[in-house]
């Protein structure tokens, strides 16, 4: 039985620990598009020199290339019987090229979490975060920015994916053991 999951929610919801844990308890990878990004420019291939020429100054990847590293990195042999994809699709455009992606591989998804959270606790968790890691890229205005552009790009994916009756809504708050097991009951009957 394969499994392939798309998993959803504002920065700082918990969406790349809980994609791990949830990989490691179903048996499938956890793909993320930064990982992929960061393993393509590391790698020095087409693709990451393609990345990083716009990385470099400061601009967003075009979905041409991010789709192109999607579509190979899930063709990889460990994809093969499934995967929790974390960082894409981020727009309606990413929508249909994931089903595109999927279609010529002739399989489709099972399920879309969206791990959902108040703004004040992603603020904080956030802040918390920037703390702890030094992160020059978290000021308060950052954080704010991205969960502006989280709200008006991608959290209207998640509707047309309840429209297909794929999302499923998980509180993302709480200890980290205890929003697992709500991920792992939110998805029982749909994964195996």
């Amino acid at each position: 039985m394969s499994t392939r999951l798309v998993i959803m929610g504002p920065q700082g919801a918990g969406k790349g620990t809980q994609a791990a844990r949830l990989a490691e308890h179903l048996g499938v990878p956890a793909i993320s598009t930064g990982d992929i990004f960061r393993a393509n420019i590391k790698g020095g291939t087409e693709l990451g020199v393609l990345a990083q020429s716009y990385t470099a100054k400061g601009e967003l990847v075009p979905d041409s290339v991010t789709n192109d590293m999607v579509r190979d990195r899930l063709a990889q042999a460990d994809a093969k019987d499934g995967f929790i994809l974390d960082g894409y699709p981020r727009n309606a455009a990413q929508v249909a090229e994931l089903d595109s992606i999927l279609g010529d591989a002739g399989v489709a998804l099972d399920g879309v979490i969206e791990l959902v959270a108040e703004r004040d606790e992603l603020l904080a968790r956030l802040r918390k975060r920037a703390e702890i890691e030094g992160r020059e890229d978290d000021t308060e205005e950052a954080i704010a920015r991205r969960l502006d552009i989280y709200a008006e790009q991608t959290a209207p994916l998640t509707d047309a994916y309840a429209e297909r009756g794929l999302l499923v809504r998980v509180d993302g708050i709480g200890e980290i053991d205890e929003v697992t097991k709500r991920l792992v009951a939110a998805l029982d009957g749909r994964v195996s």
